[in-house]
This record gives structure tokens, C-alpha cells and sequence, in this order.
């Protein structure tokens, strides 16, 4: 049978599917944000103009944890349970890509299985690629086209706990650390600015025989918040214990970020924060595009192979080697 290519959509079309909750027009929305192709690139900011003026009505909940805390069952669980309240849900889950073959595994959809068939519930998972900060390089593109589909609440997993920490926090309104009892052990290897940045920690796991363990995690967590400065907002981040198994916990979780929530819109923080992080994003974004138009300047790609040997030999400083190719770059600009 012939393979019929699908008709490439308008930016109209795109923004007039989306906007409708079209899922499929939705996915295919994000894989063109996701490419790399100049026509693609071009297209895909028509489509995020178009439907700005539908974003930003969504709750934006990062959410994190070491490894083993069982991110994907808490989000499955903690999902349905915000379906449940018929709240439409997006979960963006980014899956950690091979550095040397570049593949990915994507199987957070198989993970999630029953919240992947709920009617309220779309789970999108994508690759990490080398992007640093545990998130896909379009996180942010993506998340606007689910707030222009309708969604009320976005969940935003993370590869886990490193860099990502950063990137996730200035994306999202409201960020979520996963931990796991045994406060006393994990606490020495838990970076301080990884807890300061978060609103509220979720200690997992905690039933059958691990609840008295949870219950003195949740001690000993509180206790290391008490030692880290006010928050200019004056929020007070709450430590709690939850079972995805049991269905424990989840309410408490959801009241706490929902508090949040009001809280800041209230005082003025939750849209500040939210202008703040498109600066930035704005700022990012020109890093990234600069980026790449250098190292697909021909000029550039003329002379980087001969520098970048001279630096391995130690025969030209890395910093010469970098002015130089910037130069020939600007050159090429003028």
C-alpha cells in the first residue's frame, strides 16, 4: 500500500484544532514545536501567536524526586485523583535520551497506562535530547498549547534530581519535590538549594510497614525547612506523607498547591513570578537561537574542525580559539 503523506496544516488550522481540544491536532502541534527544521521553526511560532491569547488559565505544578521515589506511579495516582474532580489534566513527562545513541525510551505512556485512558487526561511524553535541566527543549511551547486546549492543571515530570531542578522552577507556578523516608540518610545527600526551591515536599511510599518511617521523614524534613531563610512571599513550604498504592495522601497534596495558588494570586506574586519567567524565557530563547545560527554559519563550520584541533593540542588557548570563531562569525554578519 502507498504511503499517503498528511496534509501540512496552516497555522490557522493548527491554532483552530487546538483551541477546540483537538487531541490529535494537539500531538501533532507539538512535534512540529519539537522540530529542529527551519520551515518547521518558522510555522510553529505562527501557531504559538496565534493562540497566546488562550494560555496562561492553567496551574503549572512541577514536580521531582531522587531516584526510586516513584515519580510516574505518584503522578498516575495524583492525576486521577485531580480528574477525578473534573479538572482536564496534562502531564508533560520527559524521558532521559541516550548521550551516545540519542534514543529514548518514551515509555511513560505505558507507565501511566490507566491515567493514558482517561478521557480528562493527556500524558505527552518526550526526550530529554541533550537539553540540560531534565526538560525537553520545547517544554514550555508545549505547555502553552495544552493551556490553549483547555487543560486546567499541567503536571510537569522531570528526569530527576540534578540540574533540573532549576530550569523546571522557572517554568512552573508551583514546584513539588518526591522524597522518600529515611530523612536522617537522604537529608546528607540532598542539596540545599534543590529544598529551598521547593513549595511543598511529598515524602512517598508511606504505607504498610514504612509509615512510621514516613511520619518521622516528615519530622525531620520540616525541621531542615526551618533552617533555610523566609520566602519573600511569605509561603511556608509543608512537608507530607502520601501512598500512590493506598490512594493516601493525594488530597492534602492537591489543598496545599491549590492554597498556594490563591495565596499568591492574592498578593500579587503568582503573576509576577509568571512575567518574570518569560523575560527570562525571551532571554533564553535568544541564547539558544544565536547558538544555533553560529554553528550553522558556514564560515564558522569552514574553520571550527582546524581550531578545535589546535585546542586539543594545546597549540591554541580555548579562549583564542572561541574569539577567533566568534569573530569570523561576526564578520559574516556585517
Amino acid at each position: 500500500m502507498k504511503y499517503r503523506r498528511r496534509k501540512r496544516l496552516s497555522a490557522e488550522e493548527y491554532a483552530e484544532g487546538i483551541i477546540k481540544g483537538d487531541r490529535i491536532i494537539l500531538s501533532r502541534a507539538i512535534t512540529l514545536i519539537e522540530s529542529k527544521l527551519d520551515d518547521d521553526i518558522l510555522l510553529a511560532e505562527e501557531v504559538l501567536e496565534k493562540i497566546l491569547p488562550h494560555t496562561g488559565n492553567s496551574l503549572r505544578v512541577g514536580i521531582t524526586g531522587v531516584p526510586g521515589v516513584g515519580k510516574s506511579t505518584f503522578i498516575e495516582s495524583f492525576g486521577k485523583h485531580i480528574t477525578s474532580q473534573e479538572k482536564k489534566l496534562a502531564v508533560l513527562t520527559i524521558d532521559p535520551s541516550s548521550q551516545i545513541s540519542g534514543g529514548s525510551i518514551l515509555g511513560d505512556k505505558t507507565r501511566m497506562e490507566e491515567l493514558s485512558n482517561d478521557p480528562l487526561a493527556y500524558v505527552r511524553p518526550s526526550a530529554a535530547g541533550s537539553a540540560l535541566g531534565g526538560v525537553n527543549y520545547k517544554t514550555r511551547e508545549t505547555m502553552l498549547l495544552c493551556e490553549a486546549a483547555g487543560f486546567d492543571v499541567i503536571l510537569i515530570e522531570t528526569v530527576g534530581v540534578g540540574q533540573s531542578e532549576t530550569t523546571v522552577k522557572g517554568m512552573v507556578d508551583f514546584f513539588l519535590l518526591l522524597m522518600l523516608a529515611g530523612a536522617g540518610d537522604e537529608l546528607q545527600g540532598i542539596k540545599r538549594g534543590i529544598m529551598e526551591m521547593a513549595d511543598a515536599i511529598a515524602i512517598t511510599k508511606v504505607d504498610g510497614d514504612n509509615v512510621r518511617r514516613g511520619q518521622l521523614a516528615r519530622a525531620e524534613y520540616q525541621n531542615a525547612l526551618h533552617l533555610f531563610p523566609p520566602s519573600e512571599t511569605g509561603w511556608s513550604p509543608k512537608v507530607m506523607t502520601c501512598s500512590s498504592v493506598d490512594k493516601e495522601g493525594l488530597d492534602d497534596i492537591l489543598d496545599n498547591i491549590m492554597k498556594f495558588e490563591k495565596d499568591m494570586k492574592t498578593k500579587g506574586y503568582f503573576q509576577s513570578n509568571r512575567q518574570q519567567q518569560n523575560l527570562h524565557w525571551m532571554h533564553e530563547t535568544i541564547e539558544s537561537y544565536l547558538k544555533r545560527s553560529f554553528y550553522n554559519n558556514s564560515a564558522v563550520s569552514e574553520k571550527i574542525d582546524s581550531l578545535e584541533n589546535g585546542v586539543i593540542q594545546n597549540k591554541v588557548p580555548a579562549l583564542t580559539g572561541a574569539r577567533k570563531l566568534i569573530d569570523i562569525y561576526k564578520n559574516t554578519k556585517n
